[in-house]
């Protein structure tokens, strides 16, 4: 199977129907039993898991894995890549905001890459609605805190669609280190350790409502999860716990 695309969902009853629709006629229209989705639920408290189970018969190529309980983002997508069949093995968000012709263009550059990413940042990149002043300083801000600690010459480490090729993020997942909000860029900083190629491209991303995230918090808890991931990868990791258990004082830890 030529590649796999798995898609973490959490409380998205309403906004992963109409992105499945798209998906999953697309990729099988084009790709027949080259391609596989699959849908895996983390720590729903809706229909979730039930609404993507309903285009399994229409969609073969569908799969919904069983909600394994609160495991964040990336807990969700290392059980999806876990039962992949692929030989390139993506991830993208539920909430659609990512059309299927544009993340298929993923798979069609990825070349001798080991990681390709979409990015909203790029000079050819189309997104709509413009985001507010607020969210776009915040995530320059985040960016270059990105690039200060990881050396990551990306400008966009958080968009939802990225594909690698299956012998590099099985080595990569090996060695995650966090599974909430520094996900991506633990992910994208064990690609580059391992000395394989990170391609960034400009992608078309639509701003779909229902998000249920407050900048201003968020971008608390991204801050924090940074540092934690620096000096996981430091001589001070002894000093997580002690600083966790105090910045958990201060910001209540909330389930992403």
């Amino acid at each position: 199977m030529k590649l796999s695309i798995v898609i973490p969902a959490r409380n998205e009853e309403h906004r992963l129907p109409p992105m499945l629709e798209a998906y999953a006629a697309y990729f099988q229209e084009k790709y027949g039993n080259e391609a596989e989705l699959i849908v895996v639920p983390n720590f729903c408290e809706d229909r979730t898991a039930e609404v993507a189970r309903a285009f399994m018969e229409r969609f073969p190529n569908l799969k919904v894995l069983d909600d394994p309980g609160y495991v964040g983002k990336g807990g969700a997508v290392v059980l999806g890549a876990q039962a992949a069949e692929g030989d390139l093995i993506g991830f993208v968000d539920a909430d659609g905001a990512t059309p299927p012709e544009a993340f298929d263009e993923l798979a069609e550059k990825i070349s001798i890459d080991g990681c390709i990413i979409a990015s909203r940042w790029l000079k050819e990149s189309k997104v709509s609605p413009k985001q507010p002043l607020s969210r776009r300083v915040a995530s320059r801000c985040f960016n270059l805190l990105v690039r200060i600690l990881f050396g990551l010459k990306l400008a966009d480490t958080q968009c939802g669609a990225k594909i690698f090729r299956r012998e590099v993020l099985q080595q990569v997942m090996r060695n995650l280190g966090v599974t909430n909000w520094a996900f991506d860029v633990d992910m994208l900083f064990q690609t580059k350790r391992l000395g394989a190629s990170i391609r960034e491209i400009p992608t078309v991303w639509n701003d779909v409502a229902g998000s249920k995230l407050q900048v201003g918090r968020i971008s608390i808890q991204m801050f924090v999860a940074m540092v934690r991931l620096r000096m996981f990868y430091s001589p001070l990791r002894f000093m997580i716990p002690f600083i966790s258990r105090a910045i958990g004082m201060l910001f209540p830890y909330r389930k992403r």
